[in-house]
């Protein structure tokens, strides 16, 4: 028993010892550069000296003009780098609501980009999802041809339907918003913001994305719902042709897409909110045309960058 106490009294002193030795290390590194940092000139020490310099004597404070403790230069440390933290990440909050969309255009409502010549250039949209089998039909399509395009979610199917979601923006596709329950009813602000907020939260939870885009049920503009949008600066995305393939043929769908296509358009379909069958069969004709025609496809968001990128373009060619 002599042994085995004698031991483990040995395991305790070493175990402690290696605490020590640990936390020594660690304040003997971080302290000096908590120190560099708060004390002027203390970057300064480690240059290289000129050897025909005269070597100057460091003034030494006396321990009375010396702070009270090294504790407190350390906590003030610790303190300056948490705020600088928290700054950092209340900034990068505030940054990822706007960072797809060129500020001209937060608080707006637009159906089409403005293009120069120099651009031919189309937005496909779909709308009402995520939906099964029509969404991911969709999203093969897309892949196989390599176009992005622009996805408006209503919220109710998204949390129904999460992993779908999650396929489309990990494929990078934009994400836009759709309301929660996909209603053509008037609302007040409260009933508006629980519309587009729930929204908007869930596709951030479930996808990371802030989205900045929104687009009213139905395309209505008076019942509450985009006024509550812009105030909150989201960007109200409507369309400039509308495939009409909730009720059309697929011969019709493509039809109406093309007599209304023009570059900068914004082309209104759905993946979801019903039987999407038409639209799956039409799309690949759709984007061969579009293709035919010189076009290259861009999400809302691209679409609106090219529009600024535009603006700026002939500004410098005015000077």
């Amino acid at each position: 028993m002599t042994n085995l106490k004698r031991l483990w009294r040995r395991r305790k002193i070493f175990i402690v010892a290696f605490i020590a030795a640990v936390g020594s290390f660690v304040v003997g590194v971080t302290l000096p550069l908590n120190l560099r940092a708060i004390v002027p000139g203390a970057a300064s020490q480690a240059q290289v000296v000129n050897p025909s310099t005269p070597l100057m004597t460091p003034h030494i404070q006396s321990a009375e003009n010396q702070p009270s403790s090294n504790v407190n230069l350390v906590k003030q440390a610790i303190g300056d780098r948490v705020e600088f933290s928290t700054q950092a990440i209340v900034q990068l909050q505030e940054s990822r609501f706007v960072s797809s969309i060129p500020s001209q255009f937060q608080g707006t409502t637009l159906s089409h980009a403005k293009l120069d010549s120099r651009h031919k250039a189309i937005a496909l949209t779909f709308d009402d999802g995520p939906w099964p089998t029509t969404t991911v039909q969709i999203l093969d399509l897309l892949k196989k041809n390599n176009i992005k395009a622009t996805f408006f979610w209503v919220g109710i199917y998204l949390q129904t339907y999460p992993e779908l979601g999650k396929q489309v923006a990990a494929a990078g596709h934009a994400i836009g918003n759709h309301t929660w329950n996909h209603q053509y009813i008037k609302y007040n602000e409260e009933g508006a913001a629980s519309e587009i907020d729930r929204t908007t939260s869930l596709i951030e939870e479930l996808t990371g994305i802030r989205t900045s885009i929104f687009r009213p049920p139905g395309g209505i503009l008076n019942n509450g719902l985009a006024a509550y949008a812009q105030k909150k600066n989201y960007t109200v995305v409507m369309w400039s042709a509308d495939s009409l393939d909730w009720r059309t043929a697929t011969q019709s769908l493509m039809e109406n897409v093309m007599r209304q296509a023009n570059s900068g358009g914004i082309v209104l379909m759905h993946d979801g909110g019903g039987n999407r069958s038409r639209t799956v069969e039409a799309l690949p004709d759709i984007i061969a045309q579009f293709r035919k025609e010189g076009y290259t496809f861009v999400t809302v968001p691209e679409l609106l960058k090219m529009q600024e990128q535009d603006l700026k373009h002939q500004e410098t060619a005015q000077k």
